[in-house]
C-alpha cells in the first residue's frame, strides 16, 4: 500500500510564503503523475498543480499561476509545492495525490489513486 505523508502547512500572513512537502512510499513514484489539491470549507476539492513523472510537464490552476511552483525529486520520492504571495483565498486543506493519469491532465480527484492525509494552510489578512 502506498503512503503519502505531507508536511509544511501552517498559518501565514497575506503576502507570505509556505512550502509543502509530500513523501511517497511507492517505488513507482518516479513514473507517476503527482499533484496537489486543496479543499476549502464548503467547496469542492480542486486541483492546484500537477507534475508528470519526468517532471518536465507541469499544470497550474489559473488562480495560482505565477505564485505557486510544483517540483519533484524522484530519487527521494518527494513532491514540493512552493507557495508565494499567499492570499486569504488560498486558505484550505492541501492534499498530496499520486497515481494520476500519465498522458493527460485530469482535475478530477477520482483520477488519482493515492492520497495524503492533508495539511492545513491558513492565510490571515
Amino acid at each position: 500500500q502506498v503512503r503519502m505523508v505531507e508536511s509544511g502547512g501552517g498559518l501565514v500572513q497575506a503576502g507570505g510564503s509556505l512550502r509543502l512537502s509530500c513523501e511517497a512510499s511507492a517505488r513507482t513514484f518516479s513514473s507517476s503523475t503527482m499533484a496537489w489539491f486543496r479543499q476549502a470549507p464548503g467547496k469542492e476539492r480542486e486541483l492546484v498543480a500537477a507534475t508528470q513523472g519526468s517532471g518536465v510537464g507541469t499544470y497550474y490552476a489559473d488562480s495560482v499561476q505565477g505564485r505557486f511552483t510544483i517540483s519533484r525529486d524522484n530519487a527521494k520520492n518527494t513532491v514540493i509545492l512552493q507557495m508565494n504571495s499567499l492570499t486569504p483565498e488560498d486558505t484550505a486543506v492541501y492534499y498530496c495525490a499520486g497515481g494520476g493519469p500519465t498522458y493527460y491532465w485530469s482535475r478530477s480527484p477520482g483520477a488519482y489513486d493515492f492520497w495524503g492525509q492533508g495539511t492545513q494552510v491558513t492565510v490571515s489578512s
